[in-house]
């Protein structure tokens, strides 16, 4: 099992969503292992609320979210709860209503999230770890959309991601056979941009995290924000805060702390301001 340190650990949906800080680090744990942390209603609402919380935690500089066990990230949505909440189109909408919030939070995330996959990312759990920035997946790792085979329309955020990564085309691949991808497939057509070994992922996920902590958050903000705006249709970009936040870099505290440490060579101590 991966060995995932936690500090001031909390719980939500009834310990199925677990959140910590190590290191400055957010960690988001997906902990149902023994559904192969299916996503159920209530933990799409415990990791909006996992999320929000390290969103408002100034020592949290990056989020990782990881699957409990070592089976699965997110194997897909909860299909039990199907009978009850998703049996046809009205009840689906009202299913997606309620995890819409969530979603929308996760896709306009302010601070850099990285997916930790390891085992089985299927479905709804690609739209977990397409929402993230980075996903580094463990060479054990399978990945899929089942939707054809079970008769579900994917939404049109997952389909967008999932456009922006591997291209129609393999959308259409993947999307119309409802095939797995090993974890080297993945990596060759774009779905996530490292592969490790399974002993190796966790470690390897921390590094990449504390060097996005310790580099300068409001260039990583820039950056994020610019890249969320090329990914838009031309007509509904937001120039102007590209360029607000490419002034307030410019202006920033950090800016010149970045100039004085790169002048007496040393590393930086950035603010975030």
């Amino acid at each position: 099992m991966l060995d995932v340190p936690k500090n001031n650990e909390k719980s939500h949906a009834d310990g199925k969503i677990l959140q910590g800080v190590t290191d400055g680090v957010g960690i988001i744990t997906f902990n149902n292992p023994e559904k192969r942390n299916a996503m159920s209603l209530e933990m799409w609402e415990g990791l909006g609320n996992a999320l929000v919380e390290l969103r408002d935690n100034p020592d949290v500089r990056v989020v990782i979210m990881v699957g409990a066990g070592d089976k699965a990230f997110v194997s897909g949505a909860d299909i039990s709860q199907f009978e009850k909440v998703r049996h046809n189109a009205a009840a689906s909408e009202e299913y997606s209503r309620k995890s819409e919030a969530q979603r929308a939070l996760l896709a306009s995330y302010p601070k850099p999230i990285i997916a930790c996959i390891r085992g089985f990312c299927l479905g709804g759990g690609m739209q977990v770890a397409m929402a993230a920035d980075i996903r580094i997946a463990s060479d054990n790792s399978q990945f899929g959309i089942p939707a054809a085979r079970l008769g579900i329309a994917y939404g049109y955020d997952g389909l967008r991601h999932l456009v922006s990564l591997v291209g129609p085309s393999w959308a259409r691949l993947i999307m119309y056979t409802g095939m797995r991808i090993d974890a080297a497939e993945a990596v060759r057509i774009g779905l996530v941009e490292r592969v490790l070994p399974d002993a190796e992922l966790w470690d390897a996920t921390m590094e990449i995290a504390r060097t996005i902590s310790g580099n300068a958050p409001l260039a990583i903000k820039a950056a994020k924000i610019t890249i969320a705006q090329v990914l838009k249709d031309p007509d509904k970009r937001d120039m102007a805060a590209i360029k607000q936040i490419g002034t307030d870099c410019m202006d920033s505290e950090d800016f010149r702390e970045g100039r004085r440490a790169f002048m007496e060579k040393r590393k930086p101590k950035f603010q975030g301001k």
